[in-house]
């Protein structure tokens, strides 16, 4: 599997908690779900960002 398409799933993935987050809202254990998918998003991207190594 590629390095980029992993980077994808998981943004992708924190994207789908996200909403699931923002649709349960009002309530605690839904700002915690939120900010878990938004995490996810934030890494996935990053490690867009991240260059390559070559073994």
């Amino acid at each position: 599997m590629n390095g980029n398409t992993t980077s994808w799933i998981v943004t992708i993935l924190g994207v789908v908690v996200t909403a699931i987050g923002y649709l349960m809202l009002p309530g605690e254990f839904a700002a915690g779900v939120l900010g878990f998918g938004l995490a996810h998003i934030v890494l996935g991207l990053l490690d867009m960002l991240r260059p390559t190594v070559r073994t």
